[in-house]
């Protein structure tokens, strides 16, 4: 039975550019960091690349940006263990340490010659517009827009590989923690919306709103994906419950038959109707699994159609 699987970060953009020789070093510097934060990283570039893509943004940025993302957590590689893989909350000083991956990495970046034009991301990436964020507290106009789209992208994945997200199912509650950092801290949660399409008083907002509004187009966009890709596998289930269901007819009447003539035309009518690795004896199990597994399907179909009109709503 072919697997359904979907990956939750679409790279179909990434790879529509060119990495050169150049890139590619800059890349290689990933490989030592850990698996996680190697693969956060990646998924983080993914992100932003497709970010400054709904933002409109000319190619040469989104290379850069890009490029800054890859090599935004870079830092990290000299943030003991003990810290950067602690399951529960981090002490205060423990955070503090944390928090100096950002000046690491721009360090490692501004000693390198093929890093040092990329050194932004890894500086700027904590920073808030409402002068919340780390190392250098900046605000609004002070912070890059490289800053500023890779902070929503750092967000948004290290929340969603926090909660192990397999689908879309449960994204909507994600994206309002991020809405809430995108919307004024006076205004109220029902109003929220109404803020973000205002704008209402942005200096009190953490995250830029207009990249919020670019995130949720990115992860509307991956969730039809997935909508697609999930129909399309349950139309592949139904279309085999349907063979095996003949299937199970001949078998039947293989069963009843009295005269051996009469067997063994129906077993070789249920062969005929059999895929590679089905056999005669092991065909009702099969139909079995196909038909469990189109139950899980639709019901995960079911829910994912659910939770787009949850994130439309966001829009």
């Amino acid at each position: 039975m072919r697997e359904y699987r979907f990956d939750f970060y679409n790279s179909t953009n990434l790879k529509s550019y060119d990495l050169n020789e150049s890139m590619r070093y800059q890349l290689g510097t990933l490989d030592s960091l850990d698996a996680f934060t190697r693969r956060h990283s990646e998924n983080v570039a993914n992100l932003t690349c497709r970010l400054c893509e709904k933002l409109h943004m000319k190619t040469y940025f989104t290379i850069y940006c890009t490029m800054c993302a890859y090599l935004h957590d870079v830092g990290k590689q000299f943030i003991p263990p003990s810290i950067l893989q602690k399951k529960g909350r981090l002490t205060d000083e423990e955070y503090e340490i944390m928090k100096t991956h950002t000046t690491i990495g721009y360090k490692i970046c501004m000693n390198d010659l093929k890093l040092r034009p990329y050194a932004n991301g890894a500086l700027y990436h904590h920073e808030g517009l409402d002068g919340s964020g780390y190392p250098n507290g900046l605000t609004r106009k002070k912070i890059p827009l490289e800053g500023k789209i890779i902070r929503v992208a750092d967000e948004f994945d290290a929340i969603v590989s926090k909660r192990q997200y397999k689908s879309h199912v449960g994204i909507s509650d994600t994206l309002r923690i991020l809405l809430d950092e995108a919307t004024s801290k006076k205004v109220g949660k029902g109003n929220a919306l109404k803020a973000l399409k205002e704008e209402a008083d942005p200096k009190a907002t953490k995250i830029d709103p207009k990249i919020f509004r670019a995130l949720v187009k990115v992860v509307i966009d991956d969730t039809e994906y997935e909508q697609y890709c999930l129909t399309d596998y349950i139309k592949y289930l139904k279309e085999n419950i349907s063979r095996l269901e003949q299937v199970k007819i001949y078998r039947d009447k293989h069963e009843k038959a009295q005269k051996d003539s009469e067997k063994e035309f129906f077993k070789q009518g249920v062969l005929m109707m059999l895929d590679p690795g089905e056999t005669f004896d092991n065909c009702l199990q099969v139909l079995q699994e196909y038909t469990e597994a189109y139950t899980v399907r639709q019901a995960e179909l079911d829910k994912l159609n659910k939770e787009l009109k949850e994130i439309k709503k966001l829009k």
